[in-house]
């Protein structure tokens, strides 16, 4: 591997399901992926629960921001190699042009945010969420990406969401 792959999350509000991607990403890889995340309409805040995980994968607190989706689209931005949108309405909007075509793929999740039935529910929801994203990432880690071609590559993207949601 000559560099490593960008791999952008998306959602709507970049405060939860994208950030837990985002740390998975880069802290489960060693180097092999670099993990971004961002928002069609960007919340602001990362979720506190959120920034907790991220804490205890060992991912650096000041990279977590929640942030729009346009500033990949920017000169200068990393080009991105995936791109995996998390959340319903996500998937479903319009979304900006990515130079070099990335792969990409919709891993969707509910939002552990929205759960209402008290902080334990809560949490037992972000930690099925990230299960779920760590379980997936683990999958896209074993894939010989280099060996593959775009097609063969985004066809395993969407095996391994139907492989897992099963």
């Amino acid at each position: 591997m000559t560099r490593p792959y960008n791999i952008l999350f998306l959602c709507t509000g970049n405060s939860a399901r994208s950030i837990l991607g985002e740390a998975l990403a880069t802290t489960l890889s060693h180097g092999r992926f670099i993990g971004y995340s961002a928002g069609s309409s960007p919340r602001g805040e990362v979720h506190p629960i959120a920034r907790e995980l991220a804490k205890e994968m060992g991912y650096p607190l000041e990279m977590l921001r929640s942030k729009s989706w346009d500033e990949f689209g920017l000169a200068g931005a990393p080009a991105m190699d995936f791109i995996i949108t998390v959340c319903d309405s996500a998937a479903g909007e319009e979304c900006p042009y990515w130079p070099g075509h990335p792969a990409t793929a919709h891993w969707g999740f509910m939002d552990p945010a929205a759960v209402t039935e008290g902080d334990e529910a809560m949490w037992a929801a972000f930690r099925k969420v990230e299960m779920g994203l760590r379980n997936r990432i683990e999958l896209l880690l074993d894939l010989p990406i280099d060996k593959l071609d775009d097609l063969q590559i985004k066809d395993e993207l969407h095996a391994i969401h139907h492989k897992l949601n099963k």
